[in-house]
């Protein structure tokens, strides 16, 4: 990824990610497990139906030690089955 987060953010700081993905259960769930394995807290994910309740929106905030921990974070969140975007 060519991303900017160096330039732009002073680590480590709170950083809030936001992953839609199918209406399923345990989406927040597996979404709090693929951060735990990157950044160990203890997280409560918000979550947020469609209008129509096709998709759900996930948000947690991490704490985040550099440019490649946030890079890692987004790839891992992104290869969950159920997930469409990561924000």
């Amino acid at each position: 990824m060519n991303t900017k987060f160096d330039e732009l953010l002073e680590f480590p700081c709170k950083f809030p990610f936001k992953v839609l993905g199918v209406a399923d259960p345990a989406l927040p769930d597996r979404v709090v497990e693929v951060l735990q394995q990157h950044a160990p807290g203890t997280y409560s994910p918000s979550v947020r139906p469609s209008t129509k309740g096709n998709y759900h929106s996930v948000t947690v905030t991490v704490i985040a030690h550099s440019k490649e921990h946030i890079e890692a974070m987004y790839v891992a969140l992104g290869e969950i089955e159920q997930v469409r975007y990561v924000l």
